[in-house]
């Protein structure tokens, strides 16, 4: 659908949107805060991984119960697709949370720690449900002020599992009725000071590939390694010709990162083996260059290997691709922002960062952003924190107060004519 016209300063649309985003939309998510820390906790002691998650599915969508969204669940994983429309036509916009936990043994001691064995909430999804459910809320109360429709998208599987595209196959950016017109998403980040606010254009998040070398060789007797081909230095030399591809093949202004962060050969002492294996991942942030850094890591193996007459079998698995925000849709969220949480609270983000995010597949199909939110534990310093997939991993909850306003007010800015210009 065309979305609606944005509004000139001055008039009512426009004053209406400046007054909804200012401090008091931030009181009236404080206030709103109790109940989504109790949210966040008991998604915090039930974490569920993968793409089914039944009982995380139910917790939201009782939470949602009662706000009056047209809501979906998922037909091949456990998500939910909730839908506000506005008192008037518009455009829409969808806001993502994550839903799935990662596969470690929660080591933070927390009264409300995982009661799951080997299951953590360690990169902050229960924090992201919470706050979506507590923007919901806000937005359900205004929606007479809504000119347009909000989708919430609450999403399993973004540890690995690609929800996020699948959903977008099963037709989430369709759930109001027309394609959303933008999208935006908060990942909070222990590392950053509680209550920042952190995103650039452009690549902010990188394109992750997992890869596989599975060298062959000979196997023998390990006192005549002369009579076999060993395949064990073969991969070893392997991992420095990989380290080398990148460090000589790329520019110094070009970013990337291989890591070959498993090797493993043989059974026994005294026995040379047939095969050796290594795998890692390869981060890059521009797609020619991971084109080139698939070539060079199928060059870099197979000759390696040829040059000791073994041979070798390259497998890449394509990952995630780069998280790109919008440039337009960077600016009018950094400037909501600033409206709600106060000059200096909403920065650009320095740098990229070389972790992964499968928002990157929203962000491909419609203009939006994904942003930082700080988390810093009250009593540490952000390089002191344990990092997100730690499985320390804690947040300082104050900010969910802080990630439900700023959800909430880039929906309100966006309805009431203070989003982008949209591209012709």
């Amino acid at each position: 659908m065309t979305p609606a016209p944005r509004s000139a300063p001055g008039t009512p649309d426009a004053a209406r949107s400046a007054a909804v985003a200012g401090p008091a939309l931030l009181d009236e998510a404080r206030r709103a805060a109790p109940e989504a820390v109790a949210l966040r906790r008991a998604l915090h002691r039930g974490p569920e991984a993968g793409l089914e998650l039944p009982a995380t599915q139910r917790l939201v969508l009782d939470a949602l119960d009662g706000l009056g969204l047209e809501v979906r669940t998922g037909r091949a994983l456990s998500s939910v697709t909730a839908t506000l429309t506005g008192a008037a036509d518009g455009p829409a916009i969808l806001l993502r949370a994550d839903m799935d936990a990662l596969p470690l043994t929660e080591g933070t001691g927390l009264p409300y720690a995982s009661g799951n064995p080997g299951l953590m909430h360690a990169c902050g999804h229960d924090a992201h449900m919470a706050m979506l459910v507590g923007a919901a809320r806000l937005l359900a109360g205004r929606r007479e002020e809504l000119a347009g429709r909000v989708v919430f998208m609450f999403q399993p599987g973004e540890e690995g599992e690609h929800g996020a595209r699948r959903m977008i196959e099963e037709g989430v950016l369709e759930a109001s009725g027309a394609r959303v017109d933008a999208a935006f998403a908060l990942h909070v980040h222990p590392n950053l000071p509680a209550g920042a606010l952190r995103l650039r254009p452009g690549p902010q998040m990188a394109a992750s590939d997992r890869f596989r070398v599975l060298v062959r060789g000979r196997g023998g007797h390990a006192s005549a390694p002369h009579t076999t081909c060993d395949p064990v230095p073969v991969a070893c030399e392997t991992v420095l010709a990989l380290q080398t591809a990148v460090t000589r093949g790329l520019a110094a202004d070009d970013s990337a990162v291989l890591s070959v962060t498993r090797l493993a050969a043989g059974t026994a002492a005294g026995i040379i083996p047939d095969t050796a294996e290594l795998g890692g991942t390869l981060r890059t942030l521009a797609e020619p260059t991971r084109r080139r850094l698939h070539e060079a890591i199928n060059r870099v193996a197979r000759g390696v290997a040829a040059a000791h007459g073994a041979t070798a079998e390259v497998t890449i698995d394509t990952g995630y691709p780069v998280t790109v925000n919008d440039p337009a849709f960077t600016d009018f969220v950094l400037r909501t922002a600033g409206d709600v949480l106060g000059a200096g609270a909403a920065e650009v983000l320095p740098a990229p960062q070389m972790t992964a995010e499968d928002f990157s597949y929203v962000l491909r199909a419609v203009p939006g952003a994904l942003a930082f939110l700080g988390a810093c534990p009250p009593d540490l310093a952000p390089e002191e924190a344990p990092s997100l997939h730690s499985t320390r991993m804690r947040i300082d909850e104050d900010v969910l107060a802080t990630g439900i306003a700023c959800e909430a007010a880039v929906a309100l800015a966006f309805l009431t004519g203070r989003g982008p210009e949209p591209a012709p």
